[in-house]
């Protein structure tokens, strides 16, 4: 069994994977901790699933917050006593990034990229529901060519609420109209169809930019949500960034 712990910027998944199949799924508050808080955070959510140190092959690991990455690894190592992958340079992904500088590729957008054109092949485009919305474009060669960073959408909603003197924070949900009766649901009505816009947009400016049509697909925690209103995104993989991180640790073991 494979630990995937995927950190992002606000939250951090954490996957237990029997091969490519996820049996259980964690999710917690990215934060600093120190190593032995994280250590037995891992062992408390293990032990609550039944599952011993010792069923533990691996941990691999994609993480965007360098403050917690330390800790996350050298807990890793210490409480689990197994083998330790960070996502980063060195590592053989098996994927040529041809971007301007592929230093400042985040890791969980190669992962994300690696895991779709292993499952979807190529071309693609991978829409990433997280902090950020990022877009990832895969060339039927499977080549990581680039793509688009936006805002998120729990981003949006937070700016509207803090920078605006009367309007309330609203709950993330789909209206069902448009026109909205009364302040809340004008809100939600803007966020929601007003992101779905922008992720139409963006998805069909990018796959414009191929030869040939690239299948859409989404990912991250508001996939659903927010994917499944927008005309551009064929498929949905929750997991993903996980099965990403498996597909790695393979690779380079």
């Amino acid at each position: 069994m494979l630990l995937g712990i995927d950190v992002g910027n606000t939250n951090t998944v954490i996957g237990a994977l029997d091969g490519l199949d996820v049996i259980h799924l964690w999710r917690v508050t990215t934060k600093v901790r120190t190593t032995d808080e994280f250590g037995l955070a891992l062992l408390q959510l293990l032990q609550h699933e039944n599952i011993t140190k010792d069923q533990i092959e691996g941990v691999a690991v994609c993480c965007v917050v360098p403050s917690v990455l330390y800790a996350i690894e050298k807990a890793a190592r210490r409480y689990l006593d197994c083998g330790v992958l960070v996502v980063g340079r060195g590592i053989k992904s098996g994927m040529k990034v041809r971007t301007d500088n592929p230093r400042e590729v985040g890791a969980d957008r190669i992962v994300n990229a690696v895991a779709a054109f292993e499952h979807y092949g190529g071309p693609l485009v991978v829409v990433d529901f997280g902090t950020a919305t990022t877009f990832d474009c895969v060339s039927d060669q499977g080549d990581y060519i680039g793509g688009a960073i936006a805002p998120g959408y729990q981003i949006s909603a937070d700016a509207l609420f803090t920078r605006t003197a009367k309007l309330p924070r609203v709950p993330l949900q789909r209206p069902e109209r448009a026109i909205g009766t009364n302040t809340v649901a004008s809100m939600q009505s803007g966020l929601f169809w007003g992101y779905v816009g922008l992720v139409n947009e963006l998805s069909r400016r990018c796959k414009d930019e191929f030869a040939v049509r690239p299948r859409c697909i989404a990912t991250g925690g508001l996939a659903r949500l927010i994917g499944g209103a927008c005309d551009e995104i064929d498929d949905h993989d929750e997991h993903l960034t996980l099965m990403g991180l498996r597909i790695l640790w393979e690779r380079n073991h």
